[in-house]
């Protein structure tokens, strides 16, 4: 049996469906799954079965414009790639062709239908104890929005090298999405994921990501574009002294829904987590979703961990659902904590400015853009950095029009 079709032994069972919140025990009865590091995981997308929005880790999500993308065998060339500088990436990787799944494990239908539908795997390597000063970039391009896209994209970062890696999607496409995250002991590794999707792009993706000894990971999830985005991260603190820095930045208009849940794993001892995701919606009908479960395992003794999720509604009629979740199976722990608050405007801030003679509309102004500024100025990438403020500014003037 090949890697693409090998699935863990808890979903052998093809008969049932193994959604987390769907597991059939004795006598018919259903029970659910509560936390994150409970769900069960398979390479075979009928194991998971057709999501209904019932289940835990789809409640919040809008299946129905996801259809497309729970149907296996669809593959497709609807998504172009391209990698500058072209030199670090590597021959693709097929089924069973290592490092490709050494870590990934999908854990919902749409990572399963991407891994089975990218027959080939895109390979970008940094070599050991080589830094790279200036980012990688991969434009992936959509070439229209009936089209469909399987992708499973290997990124590896050999020990002690130091690279930035940016994965910038534009266009349109529907594209079923895996990214799999390899840090070497001691390396230094940043990964940003932007979505500046047209409006009737379909982006679900998966990011697993394990981090070795001494190393860390700072990954960024940017996503302004795209009907329906829905980029989940997950990352393992598998090496003693390995630290992760998720950071996230999102700016929902009308009709748009964009999503994340972060999975953050400590296993090693003395790990350092920091997750910190930041929202702004404005529009009918916009809406974010943000889910953070952060896992201290049993053996991560001496971690410090913290996430926060931080939403700011600007108009009527937009909502933003935020759930942080903490499970600790240490006491030896230097701290860990997590934080949510969703609202609109402070009032004291604006009378604040505004009795300083800035007008109300500009005062608006600079709150929105020092609320979600704080984020990008943490890229490393100047022009990057750049165009993101000129983006956010192009949404504010939106909303005073």
């Amino acid at each position: 049996m090949t890697a693409a079709t090998t699935a863990p032994a808890q979903a052998q069972d093809t008969h049932a469906h193994i959604d987390p919140a769907a597991q059939v025990a004795d006598a018919g009865k259903t029970v659910p799954v509560q936390t994150r590091s409970e769900r069960p995981h398979s390479f075979e997308p009928a194991d998971f079965g057709t999501p209904t929005g019932r289940e835990v880790n789809w409640k919040h999500t809008p299946v129905a414009r996801l259809t497309e993308l729970f149907q296996t065998g669809a593959g497709g060339d609807g998504v172009t790639v391209e990698v500058t500088p072209a030199g670090y990436l590597r021959t693709a990787l097929g089924f069973g062709n290592s490092p490709r799944g050494e870590i990934f494990r999908p854990e919902d239908v749409i990572s399963a239908v991407a891994w089975q539908g990218a027959t080939e795997a895109q390979h970008i390597a940094i070599p050991a104890d080589e830094e790279v000063a200036e980012p990688i970039f991969v434009q992936l391009v959509g070439q229209g929005a009936e089209l469909r896209a399987d992708q499973h994209i290997v990124i590896e970062a050999g020990a002690n090298s130091s690279a930035t890696i940016v994965l910038r999607h534009t266009g349109s496409a529907q594209l079923a999405q895996n990214v799999e995250i390899l840090v070497r002991d001691g390396a230094r590794l940043t990964v940003v994921s932007v979505q500046e999707w047209g409006d009737d792009a379909i982006h679900a993706s998966s990011h697993q990501a394990r981090i070795d000894r001494d190393a860390s990971l700072t990954h960024f999830i940017v996503s302004f574009g795209g009907g329906v985005v829905r980029v989940n991260p997950n990352v393992e603190l598998a090496g003693a002294g390995s630290q992760a820095r998720l950071y996230g930045l999102s700016y929902a208009d009308a009709g748009q829904h964009l999503e994340s849940q972060v999975y953050l794993h400590h296993k090693g001892a003395h790990t350092v987590g920091d997750v910190l995701y930041k929202g702004a919606l404005q529009g009918e009908s916009a809406h974010s979703v943000w889910i953070g479960d952060v896992l201290i395992g049993p053996a991560a003794t001496g971690t410090d961990s913290y996430e926060a999720n931080r939403n700011l509604v600007l108009t009527e009629g937009a909502r933003a659902d935020s759930i942080p979740n903490l499970e600790i199976e240490t006491g030896d722990i230097l701290g860990a904590g997590h934080a949510s608050a969703t609202g609109r405007f402070d009032d004291e801030q604006l009378f604040y400015l505004q009795a300083r003679g800035i007008t109300e509309e500009e005062a608006r102004r600079l709150v929105v853009l020092g609320f979600l500024s704080d984020i990008v100025q943490r890229l490393g990438v100047p022009a990057l950095e750049e165009e993101l403020l000129a983006a956010i500014e192009s949404e504010l003037a939106a909303v005073d029009a």
